[in-house]
């Protein structure tokens, strides 16, 4: 155990502290998509079904008042399947941003280092290469698990939103035009 933590405190040293960033960035996006997959295959389809019993236990199902009724039940589960989906986009998006930062710190350190030893000095310039690569990887690795699982994410909130709106059947009565 001791060893893996002197392996990563040697791998943040090696990737300058915008690497501290993406890490508390990622933890932040998977702990925000961990607590969404619970919702939506623990919480979510008892929810559903209640709202589903509810619609059901309803005499009226075909005048303006249901389907406005019905609107809003569908509406306000579809907001909670929806919630924090905006989140995890914006920290996807920001890990490359983070990686880029790193790049231009590591950059920066580099020039410094021609501009006091020159550049012969090639062993000097390489902790800056370090530090300008490796938080470009990290947040690019970052970004992309986050990509694949968000859009998996909203996919099934759009897909359960349709199911449930087609679970909550209406008829149609015929004073509607």
């Amino acid at each position: 155990m001791s060893q893996m933590i002197l392996e990563v405190q040697a791998f943040l040293e090696t990737g300058g502290g915008v690497l501290v960033f993406i890490g508390i960035v990622t933890v932040v996006m998977w702990t925000l998509m961990l607590e969404r997959f619970y919702y939506f295959y623990r919480i979510f389809p008892s929810q559903a079904e209640a709202v589903k019993r509810k619609w059901d236990a309803r005499s009226d199902h075909s005048s303006w008042e249901a389907h406005q009724i019905r609107r809003l039940m569908v509406s306000e589960l579809r907001m909670q399947l929806e919630q924090g989906l905006p989140y995890i986009r914006v920290l996807v998006a920001l890990c490359p941003l983070l990686g880029l930062m790193g790049t231009v710190t590591g950059m920066i350190e580099v020039f410094d280092v021609m501009a006091v030893a020159g550049s012969g000095n090639a062993k000097a310039m390489a902790g800056g290469v370090s530090k300008a690569t490796i938080p470009t990887m990290a947040g690019m690795v970052a970004a992309l698990s986050g990509l694949i699982l968000s859009a998996r994410l909203e996919n099934f909130a759009a897909d359960e939103g349709e199911h449930l709106a087609d679970r909550l059947e209406i008829e149609h009565g015929g004073d509607e035009s």
